[in-house]
């Protein structure tokens, strides 16, 4: 009897072991065929935002790369929520990617998705490209050269120091919100309908500062119109190198920045996502696409699927503290 069981134990194992292999060997080649037709990149934002501009970078070197065409779909409004509920429902094949950003983890505390989908159980994390951080710039008028000038001035000044952002939930209006959350100061929200709007009018002096993007304030900054006080990275920006951190300048642990990075949806087969996190990472050791996010503000960011998935569970949990202190709504 004994040795029946072991011989029927024995049988077993190794039905279990051909099984485990047949399945690695059927993902394996799954992932060499991969891809037989051109892959769609939902880009849930419009044209020419810090996602529709590192998306077009990526698919354009990834289409290079896979030998088919990855085909950019910009399924812009509400917030991000249009497109990226479409990618969620995908068929899961690795025929249909999304490019995520902020805006990803910060949704579930802005608007009700109940029943649409999870910004975490929804998607399998491919890679995280790239990280643009915000930039506080002020009007030369502003009677602050440093952050710790700033401060002081708004504690002097409470509630009349006028922040415009790209409006309402946005990042400038998440990052200025982080910012008085984390210094304790006390400053007038004044949204205005995108980034553009808002740094023409801080350029203007219509109001005294915002969190911008590298791109939309840099220029500025070059130009006298705007004096940058701090930027929202934890290290030195090369566009702005003697900007210092706001983290260092007077607000300790202040981080804000935008990333952008590539989710398949959830049940992708592991074989196709680990192909594609190794294209992209391919792509990232480009010196020309390094050169292209240096020059849209945006410096490349390197980690696995795993650790890119547990970044933005906890950069969920961070901004959804910010959200709830700051009684944050989407309009």
């Amino acid at each position: 009897m004994a040795a029946r069981i072991l011989m029927h134990a024995a049988m077993l194992g190794a039905a279990a072991l051909a099984i485990a292999i047949a399945t690695a060997g059927a993902g394996t080649a799954m992932a060499q065929a991969y891809p037989a037709k051109p892959i769609r990149l939902i880009i849930p934002f419009p044209p020419g935002g810090g996602s529709d501009v590192t998306g077009r970078i990526v698919a354009m070197a990834m289409s290079e790369r896979l030998g088919m065409q990855m085909v950019v779909d910009n399924r812009a409004g509400a917030g991000g929520i249009i497109g990226t509920e479409l990618a969620a429902n995908a068929a899961r094949d690795g025929y249909t990617l999304l490019v995520a950003s902020l805006a990803h983890v910060v949704s579930p505390w802005l608007y009700d998705l109940k029943g649409r989908f999870d910004p975490i159980k929804s998607f399998s994390p491919v890679a995280i490209v790239a990280g643009s951080p915000v930039v506080l710039v002020v009007h030369p008028g502003v009677p602050a050269r440093s952050v710790a000038d700033l401060l002081a001035l708004a504690r002097k000044n409470p509630g009349k120091l006028q922040y415009a952002s790209a409006g309402v939930g946005s990042v400038s209006h998440l990052a200025a919100e982080m910012f008085t959350y984390s210094a304790k100061v006390d400053m007038l929200h004044v949204p205005y309908k995108g980034a553009g709007a808002a740094t023409v009018d801080v350029v203007a002096g219509h109001a005294n500062l915002t969190f911008g993007g590298l791109l939309a304030t840099v220029p500025h900054v070059r130009a006298g119109r705007l004096r940058a006080l701090g930027v929202g990275s934890l290290q030195r920006n090369p566009i702005l190198p003697d900007v210092p951190p706001i983290a260092e300048a007077g607000v300790p642990d202040y981080e804000t920045v935008n990333w952008f990075g590539l989710l398949a949806p959830a049940g992708t087969p592991a074989a196709i996502v680990e192909r594609l996190h190794r294209e992209v990472s391919a792509v990232q050791e480009s010196p020309e696409i390094r050169k292209q996010l240096d020059n849209d503000g945006a410096t490349v960011l390197r980690m696995t699927p795993a650790q890119f998935g547990a970044y933005m569970a906890a950069d969920m949990e961070k901004w959804g503290r910010v959200v709830r202190a700051a009684g944050i709504k989407a309009n």
